[in-house]
C-alpha cells in the first residue's frame, strides 16, 4: 500500500511540474500581427485597431528608468486599465551599438524587459530606432557619435529643436549616412539584425520601424511642396531601407517591418516611396500641423486650418499605402494639450480607420519636442504620480473603439460623446469593442444587428459574436 501511495503522490507531483512548466516551443509562435490587404490582423484573422502612447526615453542610457518617474509594471497596468493596447518604444541606435561595430546585449536585454512587461498585459509593442536631429552635437539624439560624419561643415548658432535640422553639418551628417559614409548605414542595418534576432520570438511585437523622421539632408529644400520630394526618395531613402529590411529578413521573416517617408510628409507633403516588396510592410506616419507646432511650446492652439492639413496627411497616407499593398499606421500625434486639436486628429483616424500613438506617455525631460519645456506632451502633471493624470486630455484618448473585428470594418463615427457607430462586414468570430467606463457612467444602450452580444451588461469591451458572411451594425448611447 505504501508503494501505491508513493507512486500516486510522484504522478501527482510530475502533473504538477508539468501544469507549471512553461509551454514547449511546439505550442506555436508568440502573438503577433500581420498585414492582410489594409489592415492589421491577429491570430486569429481579426482585423486589429491599435490606441496607445510612445515611450521613448532620449537622454543616456537611452531606456527609463524603473522608478515611479520613469517605467515600471505600474505603468504597464496603468496603460492596460485605460484600454490602450499598444507602445511604441524608443530603442536607441546608440544604445545598440555605442561602439563602432559591436552590439551591446545588456542594452538589448532592458529594451527587452520592458517588452516582456508590456506583453504580459497583452499590450503590443513597435520597436522604434528613434532619432531627431542625429546626435547630441546638433542637440539631438539617435545615431552615436562615433557615426557622425559632417565633413567639418559648421553648426554656426545653437537653435535647438527643430531648427538645427537645417544646419549644414546635421544634413550633411545625414546625407553621409544614405551614402554609407565610413560603412554607417552597414552598422545601421547591423545593429537592426540584431534587434531582430533578439526580438523574433518574443510575445506581442508588432513589428520594426526603422528610422523616426529622416531627414532628407541637403535635398530638405525639395520636399516642402505636394508632391514632396520623389527623386529623394527614390535615390538615397529606398535603397537606405532596402539594406535594413533585407538585413531583418535575414533573421525574421514574419513581423512586419514599418516605413517612414521623409519628415516633411508630416506637414502635408506628399510621398513617393516604392520599390520596397515585401509582403509585409507598414506605413508609419505622423501628423502635426506646422502653424500649431509653432506655437504649442507657448500654450498656443490649432486653428481651423489645421483640420484641413491633417485630413490632407490622411489622404496622402491612404494613397500612398494603398499604391503599395500597405497597411498604415498613425505613429506620432499631439505632444501637447492642445484638446481641441487632439480630438480633431482621433477623429480624421476614426473616419479613415486607421489607429494611433499618441506622442508622449511621459515628459521625460524630452530635449526633442515642440513643446518644448511648458510640460504639454506628457500624460501626467508629475511623471512620478500617475494619479496627477491630465483627465480632460485621457477622456479624449481613453475612447471607445473597435479593437478588434471578426471581419471588415466599413465605417465607424462618432457622432456625439459616447455616441457611436459601427458597421463592418462580419465573418465567424467574436468582435470586441471597447467602450470604456469614463464614458458611460450609468452605463449604456445597445443596438444591434448581424450578431449576439456574449460579454456581461456594461462590461467595459463588449462582445459580439456572429456567426458567418454579412453585414453587421452597432450603435451604443450613454443611459
Amino acid at each position: 500500500m505504501q508503494a501505491v501511495r508513493r507512486s500516486l503522490l510522484l504522478l501527482l507531483l510530475l502533473a504538477l511540474v508539468a501544469s507549471a512548466a512553461p509551454a514547449s516551443p511546439d505550442a506555436g509562435p508568440p502573438p503577433t500581427l500581420r498585414r492582410e490587404g489594409r489592415w492589421l490582423v491577429d491570430d486569429q484573422g481579426r482585423v486589429v485597431v491599435l490606441h496607445g502612447v510612445n515611450a521613448v526615453w532620449k537622454r543616456s542610457p537611452y531606456l527609463p528608468p524603473a522608478t515611479a518617474a520613469g517605467f515600471t509594471e505600474r505603468d504597464a497596468q496603468w496603460l492596460a486599465d485605460h484600454h490602450f493596447n499598444t507602445v511604441r518604444l524608443g530603442v536607441i541606435f546608440a544604445g545598440v551599438m555605442p561602439r563602432e561595430g559591436r552590439v551591446d546585449q545588456r542594452y538589448l536585454d532592458g529594451v527587452e524587459r520592458l517588452v516582456r512587461m508590456l506583453a504580459r498585459h497583452r499590450i503590443w509593442v513597435m520597436l522604434d530606432f528613434h532619432q531627431d536631429m542625429f546626435n547630441e552635437r546638433f542637440g539631438g539624439e539617435g545615431f552615436p557619435a562615433w557615426a557622425v560624419h559632417d565633413d567639418g561643415l559648421p553648426t554656426p548658432v545653437q537653435l535647438g529643436f527643430p531648427a538645427n535640422y537645417f544646419q549644414p553639418s546635421t544634413s550633411r551628417a545625414f546625407d553621409n549616412l544614405y551614402a554609407n559614409t565610413a560603412g554607417v548605414a552597414d552598422h545601421y542595418a547591423v545593429a537592426w539584425r540584431a534587434v531582430a534576432k533578439r526580438f523574433r520570438d518574443v510575445p506581442y511585437v508588432m513589428g520594426y520601424d526603422l528610422i523616426n523622421e529622416p531627414w532628407p539632408g541637403t535635398q530638405a529644400a525639395t520636399c516642402a511642396n505636394p508632391v514632396g520630394c520623389p527623386a529623394f526618395e527614390a535615390q538615397q531613402l529606398a535603397p537606405f531601407y532596402l539594406k535594413l529590411i533585407r538585413a531583418i529578413r535575414s533573421v525574421d521573416r514574419r513581423h512586419l517591418v514599418w516605413v517612414e517617408p521623409q519628415v516633411l510628409f508630416n506637414f502635408g507633403a506628399g510621398s513617393t516611396l516604392s520599390g520596397l516588396a515585401d509582403p509585409q510592410l507598414g506605413f508609419s506616419f505622423h501628423e502635426y500641423c506646422l502653424p500649431a507646432s509653432l506655437t504649442h511650446a507657448s500654450g498656443g492652439q490649432a486653428g481651423p486650418e489645421c483640420h484641413q492639413l491633417g485630413d490632407l496627411v490622411f489622404r496622402n497616407t491612404e494613397q500612398e499605402a494603398t499604391e503599395n499593398g500597405w497597411t498604415s499606421l498613425l505613429t506620432e500625434f499631439g505632444a501637447s494639450d492642445d484638446l481641441a486639436d487632439l480630438a480633431d486628429v482621433t477623429g480624421l483616424a476614426e473616419q479613415y480607420l486607421v489607429g494611433w500613438q499618441y506622442w508622449h506617455y511621459k515628459e521625460w525631460d524630452d530635449p526633442t519636442t515642440e513643446s518644448q519645456e511648458s510640460g504639454g506632451q506628457g500624460m501626467f502633471t508629475d511623471d512620478a504620480d500617475l494619479s496627477s493624470v491630465k483627465r480632460a486630455k485621457l477622456r479624449i484618448l481613453e475612447r471607445p473603439f473597435p479593437r478588434a473585428t471578426a471581419g471588415r470594418p466599413l465605417s465607424w463615427e462618432s457622432p456625439a460623446p459616447g455616441v457611436v457607430w459601427f458597421r463592418w462586414e462580419s465573418a465567424q468570430g467574436v468582435t470586441e469593442v471597447v467602450l470604456p467606463r469614463s464614458h458611460y457612467p450609468r452605463g449604456y444602450d445597445v443596438q444591434l444587428t448581424g450578431g449576439r452580444v456574449v460579454s456581461r451588461p456594461g462590461a467595459d469591451v463588449l462582445r459580439i459574436r456572429t456567426s458567418g458572411a454579412g453585414t453587421a451594425q452597432l450603435r451604443v448611447t450613454p443611459k
